[in-house]
């Protein structure tokens, strides 16, 4: 973890360097994004790869959820997206926002290409770091492919923010569905395009960490992943609540974004070693000033 942990001394002393009142409810800049992965670990094993047919997905039963029926019977609401939460990618920031946001999708697919890696979990140290940021932009680089399918979901039943992103309603949604008031098609919203889908967080409720610890979560996931490529939770932030950790379970890996020049090393270094056991898989730095950015890419190859 040494790797990751320099990316975090990073951050602390662009924060010395550069010091400004934290103001939380400002949307990230979308200056850089800068990925720190684990480098997928070497292997000389051939690994022969049975893909299933077009527009199927199987599950460990080798039954298969069909996409198309999904979309087919799902929600369709008009989504209007917020563009303070969306990166631009007109001129030359934008550019390189873009690239950025690549960068990071490429090196998880080399990830993926040696590991199990199709639920990814996105979470920080506090509020305010830009995982919601990154999670949707990091899911509009996904769908850009088009024979990508993924799915979204805003697991931060207390303090929801994906939907804004997307213009997309709130309800009903996976509070709902785990309360077992709807089931996996009047959660789904399919609108934007034809190959993303996502799941708001749903009704508020009073009991989220009880919700998020139940068998109906799992029983969703199973369901739903194998009809996606990618399916990519959004969680609360994991110092103040234990939600991202319960989450990290049901989980192939897991995302850690650090705000560059806010989030102190101490609070980040804690923050992220609850997660080394549970498939941590990288860091990415958040507004990153673009003068600060050399264009490095930091990868762990240590084995956790």
């Amino acid at each position: 973890m040494s790797r990751i942990h320099e990316a975090l001394k990073r951050a602390e002393q662009e924060k010395s360097a550069n010091p400004r009142p934290v103001v939380r409810e400002e949307a990230p800049r979308a200056t850089a994004a800068v990925p720190v992965l684990d480098q997928p670990p070497p292997t000389n094993r051939v690994v022969e790869e049975v893909r299933p047919r077009q527009n199927e997905r199987f599950n460990d039963r080798g039954t298969t959820l069909r996409y198309e029926d999904l979309v087919a019977h799902c929600t369709h609401p008009e989504w209007k997206a917020d563009s303070t939460l969306r990166a631009s990618l007109a001129g030359e920031s934008g550019r390189v926002v873009g690239e950025r946001f690549r960068t990071l999708r490429s090196r998880l697919y080399q990830i993926a290409g040696t590991r199990n890696l199709r639920r990814l979990l996105i979470t920080s140290s506090v509020q305010g770091e830009g995982k919601t940021f990154i999670a949707t932009n990091l899911v509009r680089s996904i769908i850009r492919q088009a024979d990508k399918r993924a799915l979204l979901i805003d697991a931060d039943l207390r303090a929801p923010r994906l939907h804004t992103a997307l213009g997309a309603p709130s309800t009903l949604g996976l509070s709902d569905y785990l309360r077992g008031e709807a089931d996996e098609y009047r959660i789904v919203q399919n609108s934007e395009t034809q190959n993303l889908c996502f799941i708001p967080c749903g009704t508020r409720v009073s009991n989220p960490s009880e919700l998020l610890l139940s068998e109906r979560m799992k029983v969703l996931l199973d369901t739903v992943t194998p009809a996606f490529d990618w399916v990519i939770l959004d969680s609360p932030p994991s110092l103040p609540v234990h939600d991202a950790s319960s989450l990290a379970d049901l989980c192939d890996g897991v995302l850690f974004v650090v705000r560059a020049g806010e989030t102190s090393y101490e609070v980040a270094k804690k923050a992220s070693s609850e997660f080394r056991d549970k498939n941590l898989i990288g860091v990415v730095m958040n507004q990153v000033d673009k003068s600060q950015s050399r264009g490095e890419y930091y990868y762990n190859a240590e084995k956790k």
